[in-house]
């Protein structure tokens, strides 16, 4: 089953640690984000295959926003 990986807040893009069809391991960083002048990973919620990167470095991204999925 696919998990979504969304933004916890407004906030930038600003590395990418994966790309389509890397495996992840649970807990592993798929992207980092800053916001509020903290930069902070956003990880896998299961170990799988990323499906999906829906995000750029330097974009900007509203809460809830999905920036990737694993499945």
């Amino acid at each position: 089953m696919a998990e979504q990986i969304t933004a916890p807040m407004v906030g930038k893009i600003i590395k990418l640690h994966v790309k389509v069809g890397d495996h992840v391991g649970e807990d592993d960083p798929v992207v980092t984000m800053e916001a509020m002048k903290t930069e902070m990973p956003l990880v896998s919620p299961i170990d799988g295959t990323v499906k999906e990167i829906r995000v750029q470095a330097g974009q900007q991204v509203e809460a809830d926003d999905v920036v990737a999925v694993v499945e």
